[in-house]
């Protein structure tokens, strides 16, 4: 099994930055709590603007694929949502050994 990720590029309405942390954070804790497979999913703020770059990974991509059909992942999407900007940019890697 090799490791893969995603790294997204989100961005939020102008002021809705405090509410899209509080989302994140609280879906963060409940990914970390519930998926074994996850190895990291963490999120940083762009100086200037309100885009966030969320970095994942996952021990395979059976555990990736399991990430996205998560219940708290699916309850997450409609609070998500209403405060972005857009549709995320997703980047699918892998990981070099």
């Amino acid at each position: 099994m090799s490791v893969v990720g995603i790294v997204a590029t989100i961005k939020v309405q102008a002021g809705k930055e405090a509410e899209f942390e509080k989302i994140f954070s609280d879906l963060r804790a409940k990914v970390r709590a519930n998926e074994t497979g996850n190895l990291q999913y963490d999120f940083f703020k762009m100086k200037d603007e309100p885009t966030y770059i969320v970095m994942e990974q996952y021990a395979s991509e059976q555990a990736m694929a399991e990430h996205g059909q998560s219940e708290h992942f699916k309850a997450a999407g409609p609070a998500l949502g209403s405060v972005l900007a857009g549709r995320p940019a997703l980047q699918i890697v892998s990981k070099v050994e």
